[in-house]
């Protein structure tokens, strides 16, 4: 109990300090020493209020509290010392001190709602792990690296989606953008990851698996929503089959050239298909070692600079790719960044698989000559020990 004791004594003038605002003391001492410089009396008292006001912006109740108190101070002080009457002084002690009430209030209601904001955040970081699930950094015979920014800073999460999943018929993603923002969209996108999830370890057909979260959103969006949307599968031959849902077209690197995956049938987005009255197609696109996919959403390529120049995707993966996915998305996300200015306006994310270069195995034939070689030896080896034990 008395170590308790000492240890929150010792501690007390420590909180006492980092609870003191610098700044705002300061600005106070400051006013009070030009008042006593140029001899003016009461002249300056008045601005001595701008302390607590000041510290009402960065300190809570009771650093509102200590400058308050060390500006009427102060105010005594100079007033004592310029010979002001008492009602003068009662007069500036008593205003310093309503000043002082009301940035305490002031204060308290700001930390009051810095507090709420961060545990919103927090539910919103919550509801983007469960939403967008990590990936990790391979998945079957990928490298995968992924870089998602919400427009909606302060909420961290958004309507785009992205996804990446094992099944037992190979590997398969989806990388997709709500129409529209905030909740509404961010429960549309939970919608499309759910039915995803699900279809992808159930249907065997790639296109089973789109009109599956087709007839989903029909039954669940209004008319004028959609989904824009890339579905992805690798049956593991070597083929990547692709159904683009009026999404921006996928970029292959294949010996270091950019090109554009623009789909052969064209297909309306998620949730138009009875609007439009047509059917995606399946595209198979071959997919060999060292070949890398970038999947993207429109608030990577809509990204504007000052000058009201989209970003150029394209350009940008030729400079920065390389065999380690993580360092290209890093790098592309930087300068996306750069180019915007520091801030999106719109959701994005980016998406990248590579398949790593494969080592040769070597020829049975020399793998034969290599397990006689070690047998041989094993055999000398045992042939000796025998020798040696007679």
């Amino acid at each position: 109990m008395s170590d308790a004791l000492h240890h929150g004594r010792d501690h007390w003038p420590r909180r006492l300090v980092a609870a003191a605002p610098v700044l705002p003391i300061l600005i106070v001492s400051a006013f009070a020493l030009v008042d006593l410089i140029g001899g003016s009396g009461m002249t300056w008292v008045p601005l001595l209020a701008t302390g607590p006001a000041l510290a009402a912006t960065t300190c809570g109740p009771r650093g509102v509290l200590y400058v308050g108190l060390f500006a009427a101070a102060l105010s005594v002080t100079l007033g004592i010392r310029g010979g002001a009457r008492g009602s003068e002084l009662a007069i500036a002690l008593a205003a310093l001190l309503v000043v002082t009430l009301a940035c305490g209030l002031t204060s308290a209601l700001r930390g009051r709602r810095e507090r709420v904001l961060a545990a919103v955040r927090s539910v919103a970081e919550a509801a983007q792990h469960a939403l967008l699930q990590p990936i990790p950094a391979t998945v079957g015979p990928f490298r995968v690296a992924v870089r998602y920014s919400a427009a909606a800073a302060e909420a961290r999460i958004g309507g785009d989606l992205y996804a990446l999943v094992s099944t037992p018929y190979g590997v398969r993603l989806i990388v997709g953008d709500v129409r529209g923002k905030g909740l509404p969209a961010v429960g549309t996108a939970a919608l499309v990851l759910g039915v995803f999830r699900e279809a992808a370890h159930d249907e065997p057909d790639l296109l089973a698996v789109v009109a599956r979260i087709e007839r989903s959103l029909a039954r669940n969006l209004g008319s004028d929503d959609f989904v824009t949307a890339v579905v992805a599968g690798y049956p593991g031959e070597g083929q990547l089959e692709l159904v683009n849902c009026g999404h921006a077209p996928p970029l292959l690197v294949r010996d270091s050239a950019v090109v554009p995956v623009e789909p052969d049938h064209p297909a309306p987005p998620l949730g138009l298909r009875t609007l439009a009255g047509e059917t995606p197609a399946l595209q198979v696109l071959p997919f060999a070692d060292g070949d890398q996919l970038l999947l993207y959403t429109d608030g990577v390529t809509e990204a504007r600079n000052r000058d009201r120049e989209f970003y150029p995707l394209a350009e940008g993966l030729a400079r920065h790719v390389s065999d380690e996915p993580t360092h290209t998305v890093t790098a592309l996300h930087d300068e996306l960044l750069t180019h915007a200015g520091g801030h999106l306006h719109d959701d994005a994310a980016l998406l990248l698989l590579r398949i790593p270069h494969q080592v040769p195995a070597p020829p049975s034939g020399a793998r034969g000559r290599v397990d006689m070689r070690l047998r041989r030896v094993g055999a000398t080896s045992h042939d000796a020990a025998a020798d040696e034990r007679r």
